[in-house]
Formats: C-alpha cells, structure tokens, sequence
C-alpha cells in the first residue's frame, strides 16, 4: 500500500503518474494525447475511464505492485466545479471496483496547479496561459478570481493580450487613436489584410487559442513600440489584481504567504515579467514571489500522498477538491 496515483486531464489530454511514497523521486508517467470528452451532462465520466484504466493497470504493472491496491489516487481535472457532477457521482465506485482504490481525491485542475506550485502552504497561485485565473487559499477556505472566458474575464492572459494587440493593430489601420504600426505590420504578417481578419477569427471555434497567438508578436515588439509595452503593463496588473483578490491578507498568515505564477504566459519573457514583478511588489507588498515547485501533475501526485497518510491540509470544497468518504468494510 504504499502507492499513490495521480491524474492530470486537460484539453491536451491526460497524464497518469504512479509513486512511490517510501521514495517520491520515484515516479512514471504515461501519456494520452485523447483529451476527455464532454457532453450536455459534463466531463465524459466512462470516456475517461476509458482513457485511464489502461494507463493506470500499466503503471502498476511495471512498478510490481502485485494484487496491492494504491493507497490513494488524485484525479485533477479541467472544468471539474463547473461540469464535474457525474465524475464526482460515478468515479469512487468505479475505482473501487477497478483498481481497489479506497482514498479518492477529486479536483479542479486550478487546485492540483496550486498544490504543485506551493504544496500545502497557505498563499496565492495565478495559471496564466491562454486564460487567468487565480487560486489561494490560509488553509481555511478556497478563494477564486477570473478564470471567466475569454468574453467575460480572463483579464491579462494570452487572449486578453493577443486581442488588444490585434485591436491596436486595427486601430492604426484606420487611423484611430491608440493604434500601433508596428502591430498592424505583425497583424498582417500572420493574419493577412486587415479586412480579411473578421473571417478568419469569428468562424472558428478555438478563437481564445487564435487570440493568444497573437500574444508573443505583442511582447516581441514592446521593446520598439509603446502601444504594445503598455498592453502589457496593463495585463500584469490585471494578473497582480487577482492574485491581491485571492491572497490571505497580512496578518493571517503568520509569517506572510507566497504567491507563485504558473503557465505558459511567462513564457513571453521580460516583457511582461518585468511590469509584473512590479505590479507585484505594489499591490501585495506582504506576498513572497516564488517559483512554481512543479506542475498540476506533480500537485495530484502530493495530494495523494497525503491523502494516504491522512495528512491532507488543503481545505476540502464540494466542486473544488472533494473527498469521497471511503467505503465501509
């Protein structure tokens, strides 16, 4: 029993992972490509246990574990509050049956990112990628802000900047204020003519994904161009503004928290790094900036141990991180 399993599902597809707890550093993962289906009724509960039973049979397999059921299992998942019902409902039974497991931990993958980011400590963690949204917690309760969509919120993410840069890019295309030359020639570089953009972007499907694609021509020209620095001093303090909603104020967290940033944004360097440290120091002067420790995989595979040694310190929540009771013998 002293195995745990961890679970990562997302848009890109699943990731499993199995450690040992005796010895963490021992780990294997495998890999799907097949992201989990969703329907009317939510995330695909017998898709994903289509995709994940396999996966999981065989890392316990390899690793020898014999007839030994994992101790606990994490399963971290994208829209798990919002379209989550039927895996909270149909997932402990099925695992029981299936792989014996006991300890169930069922999670948004907002939660698994904040545990491999700061473990168990209380502070702030903000995943910025094509979206925003920002999670903490003083160990008490759960504190979420943004994390809305593209339409509605997601304010400083990758699509919040591609489409104030392809705005700007327009607005120097027909002579308004606050547009950007150096922008529009990017725009039409990637994009074509300006007037054929409305029907490459309205049509599809994936437009927060197209948006954001646009985000690393904004940073690649911020050195040159005001217009584009400026829309990214504004998406860092759209990012530090959430973090500041969701960090435990001074004073209740003896010795102050941290905040750590995660996601691919940070990919687009100094740019924004350096207006966002800023902003940072400004508007949570009592946080500690720190590195994300590992990924939302990394954070399923923690919770799990925990959960195992009874030592889970993350607050439970009904959609959030939820805990099945085990079964009675």
């Amino acid at each position: 029993m002293s195995w745990v399993l961890g679970v990562d599902s997302g848009g890109s597809g699943l990731r499993v992972a199995l450690a040992d707890v005796k010895d963490p550093q021992r780990v294997e993962t495998v890999v799907s490509r097949t992201p989990v289906r969703t329907g009317p009724g939510g995330i695909d509960a017998g898709h994903l246990l289509e995709e994940l039973l396999p996966m999981a049979r065989g890392l316990l397999e390899r690793a020898g574990t014999g007839k030994d059921a994992p101790a606990a299992m994490v399963i971290g998942a994208a829209g798990m509050a919002t379209l989550g019902a039927g895996l909270r409902a149909e997932l402990p039974v099925a695992l029981r049956g299936a792989l014996g497991v006991r300890r169930l931990g069922l999670a948004t993958d907002a939660v698994t990112a904040y545990a491999g980011a700061l473990g168990q400590s209380p502070g702030a963690v903000v995943a910025a990628g094509t979206g925003m949204v920002a999670l903490g917690t003083d160990l008490a309760v759960w504190h979420r802000a943004d994390g809305w969509g593209h339409l509605l919120g997601d304010c400083g993410g990758g699509a919040w900047i591609g489409r104030a840069g392809l705005e700007a890019a327009l607005r120097a295309h027909d002579g308004r204020r606050g547009g950007s030359p150096a922008l529009l020639a990017r725009m039409e570089s990637v994009f074509g003519p300006a007037a054929q953009l409305p029907g490459l972007l309205y049509p599809r499907t994936d437009r927060p994904a197209i948006l954001a694609s646009f985000a690393p021509e904004v940073a690649e020209c911020a050195g040159e161009d005001p217009v584009s620095a400026g829309i990214l001093a504004r998406a860092a303090g759209h990012v530090a503004e959430a973090a500041a909603a969701v960090c435990p104020p001074p004073g209740q967290v003896p010795g102050g928290c941290e905040v750590a940033l995660t996601g691919g944004l940070l990919k687009l360097g100094e740019p924004l790094l350096a207006p966002l440290r800023a902003e940072l120091a400004a508007q949570l002067p009592y946080a500690r900036p720190v590195s994300a420790a590992g990924d939302p995989l990394s954070g399923a595979l923690l919770l799990a141990t925990a959960l195992a040694s009874d030592g889970l310190r993350l607050p439970s929540h009904p959609t959030m991180l939820s805990v099945p009771a085990e079964p009675a013998d």
